[in-house]
Order: structure tokens, then sequence, then C-alpha cells
């Protein structure tokens, strides 16, 4: 995932492949903890060969006085189903699990400047640029914009 879609992520792959096994079953754990949903996408009978994922976490710290905030990260889409409506079907379920089942009012993500296609694709599905923006963690002279839409 990493290798085919760098500026996608908040890690470079040299970072990932330097966990070791108990850092990665830890964050296998955080991914299923309350508070956060992952959605997968897969193909064969036997569920081996991944398409797709995106994960809502809930955001932490939440401000009190805003509506119940969620974030949008671990997106990805393998190349050969990119541009194929499953990115559009992840996300509308995203999009629906945050509201139903995490209870969010507001979801946020945070997209590279220069990654032109997430950009489009997030607008297209009603997202708005927040006017915030961070340095990107692996080239902090880039920024990452920070992008919000409304949950039903």
């Amino acid at each position: 995932m990493i290798a085919d879609t760098p500026m996608a992520y908040v890690e470079s792959l040299e970072a990932a492949r330097r966990q070791t096994e108990t850092q990665w079953q830890v964050r296998a754990a955080a991914m299923s903890g309350e508070g956060s949903i992952t959605l997968v996408a897969d193909a064969g009978e036997d569920g081996s060969k991944l398409c797709g994922l995106m994960r809502v976490v809930l955001k932490h710290p939440q401000n009190p006085e805003k509506p119940v905030q969620a974030v949008l990260i671990s997106v990805y889409v393998a190349p050969e189903h990119r541009g194929l409506g499953l990115a559009d079907e992840l996300l509308n379920e995203s999009c629906k699990a945050a509201a139903e089942e995490l209870r969010a009012e507001r979801i946020e993500l945070g997209v590279h400047e220069e990654n032109v296609r997430a950009l489009a694709f997030y607008r297209r599905h009603g997202f708005e640029a927040t006017g915030a923006s961070r340095p990107y963690p692996q080239d902090t002279s880039k920024l990452e914009l920070v992008m919000e839409r409304h949950l039903p």
C-alpha cells in the first residue's frame, strides 16, 4: 500500500518496515478498539486479496463545545481497483458508519497538498477545506490540508 501510494501515508515505507512484530500487533489491536471502525474490501473466497480499506476513528481529544467528530485515516484502494467505484463505496460506507456507529456529526481528514486526485475525490463527496493545514510528516516543507464534511 505505502509503496504504490506513498503520498497518502504519514509514514514512509522504510519506517513501516522498521516496525517490529509486536508494534504491528499493537497497531492491529488498536484498529479493532472502541471508537474505531475499519472497512475492508477483499476478493476471493478466502478473503485473501485486499482490494481496499478505510478506517474511521473518533477524534481525540473531542472539543465538548463542538459536535462529535471522527477522522478518516488509512485510506487505500489497490491499483487494479482504482477508478471503478470502490473508493466511492468505501467512503460512503465509512461516512455512514461514522454517523451511525460512532455517532459523529462531522468527519475530518488530511490530504497532501499536491494530491490533486484525492482532493478532487473528497470535494466530490462533500468535503470542504477548513483552511487549516499542518506540516506533512514525511516532508515538512509540504502541507497536509484539513478537509471536513457534515454527516447526516
